[in-house]
């Protein structure tokens, strides 16, 4: 018995021993086998020491902070910060033309092309090198940002979009179906009337991207840009280009005038486009809120500060206005993109924490956690955009099929609320592109 038991101890030290030879401490052995099946592993010593700095627009960064936390398990000696620049777009060119430049900032298409803007694409880092060995190819094709040469500038963190959310319970009640042209809009605005709702679709009476014209009439304007290949005339301004607008625009009035939507009633009842939106859907009885993906985002927060949706809870869900008549249109949009400093005081951590993030989960967990879409191609983690998953692509339209600078936006936007509030016909809002009055 004490030989077998001398022999038992003498295989264990010697597994033991050749488990050490072959680096399979077991702490390590299963980190390492999580990292591969997680799509990183990292490139430097666990005890390094670092400093990066990130710059942003948003006043509350939650999901960049649960990725922070994330990434110090890996490095758990260093520090990320988040910095919020009020008045982004006035203070990020001082900030990285300052001594304490951050290492990380938002950037946004718009900006591109924009000679206010101009340093700071002059600044970033080119992300397609293959030297940083980022997975950009897990970011969806239309969202990738290709701005020169093939050289990728930014990565796109969120995705948006622009369409409704649907109170399903509703539909479910009334036994009817979300429609998905505007044929069948009419049809079912009809039965919701006359099963006691009095404005079936609602929204915010703004000129802004989640108010009502531009959340139900940008998405076909923006195909038809497409088609035509009409950005350059709209970023001239040129008043020609107005006719561009004209489909879409009709579309609005055709829409407005149906009494599907009571304009009205939206003015009164909702005095902003984001938290009054949100909180007015939650009371329950709108079947359809025009909106944008970036109010959607505010939705999860909110359901506890709404005393009606706590004490009546329904499903919801984020739909294209269907305002074609073969369907609606998929405006596949970046909400923020990030662009790393080239001359970053610490570019390689920087650039470490830029690989953990450019990885389909990473990026999925970040854009649930601010309920905007992710930019990769699965939309699983939250169910709220599974309508998006499988849309159509002939009525896709990512930003590089629309590349409008933000004055010719903003032209839109201004003729859409004229459209809307009857200030205009079709035909005058057509006839001012280029002179209408936009902030």
């Amino acid at each position: 018995m004490k030989k077998k038991g001398k022999g038992i101890i003498a295989m264990v030290l010697l597994s033991m021993l050749l488990c050490s030879l072959m680096g399979c401490k077991t702490g390590q052995s299963e980190k390492s086998e999580q990292d591969t099946a997680k799509g990183f592993s990292p490139k430097y010593a666990s005890d390094t020491e670092y400093k990066v700095s990130v710059a942003g627009s948003y006043s509350n960064f939650e999901s960049l902070e649960s990725t922070i936390d994330r990434f110090y398990e890996y490095y758990p000696k260093g520090e990320i910060t988040y910095t919020y620049l009020d008045d982004y777009r006035n203070t990020i060119v001082q900030a990285l033309a300052g001594q304490e430049a951050p290492d990380i900032y938002m950037v946004q298409p718009w900006m591109y092309g924009d000679e206010q803007f101009k340093i700071l694409f002059e600044h970033a880092e080119v992300l397609s090198d293959p030297k940083l060995a980022l997975s950009l190819d897990c970011i969806r094709s239309g969202l990738q940002w290709k701005i020169k040469k093939g050289e990728v500038l930014a990565l796109p963190i969120f995705a948006t979009s622009y369409g409704m959310l649907v109170n399903r319970d509703i539909f479910k009640k009334n036994n009817l179906s979300v429609p998905t042209t505007f044929e069948e809009l009419k049809v079912v605005c009809e039965k919701l009337k006359k099963a006691g709702y009095a404005s079936p679709v609602m929204g915010a009476n703004t000129d802004t991207t989640p108010g009502i014209g531009y959340a139900f009439a940008y998405p076909m304007f923006a195909q038809n840009v497409k088609e035509q290949k009409a950005q350059e005339d709209l970023n001239q301004l040129r008043p020609s280009a107005g006719e561009v607008m004209r489909p879409a625009l009709r579309r609005l009035r055709e829409f407005v005038e149906s009494g599907d939507i009571d304009v009205a009633k939206c003015a009164k009842e909702m005095e902003d486009d984001y938290n009054a939106v949100i909180l007015r859907f939650f009371e329950g009885d709108v079947p359809m809120m025009l909106c944008s993906g970036d109010v959607v985002s505010g939705t999860k927060k909110r359901e506890g500060q709404s005393q009606a949706f706590s004490s009546h809870p329904f499903r919801y869900d984020f739909y294209v206005a269907p305002s074609g008549d073969e369907g609606g249109y998929y405006m596949d949009a970046i909400s923020v993109l990030f662009c790393v400093n080239k001359e970053s005081d610490d570019l390689a951590m920087t650039n470490e924490f830029i690989r953990f993030m450019t990885r389909e989960e990473e990026l999925g967990l970040m854009a649930e956690k601010k309920r905007l879409i992710t930019p990769t191609g699965d939309y699983s983690l939250d169910e709220v955009y599974a309508s998006l998953s499988d849309f159509p692509e002939e009525r896709r339209i990512n930003f590089r099929d629309v590349l409008l600078y933000d004055t010719a936006v903003k032209q839109f936007r201004a003729a859409a609320y004229a459209v809307v509030n009857k200030e205009m016909t079709v035909d005058e809002a057509v006839r001012g592109y280029g002179r209408l009055p936009a902030d």
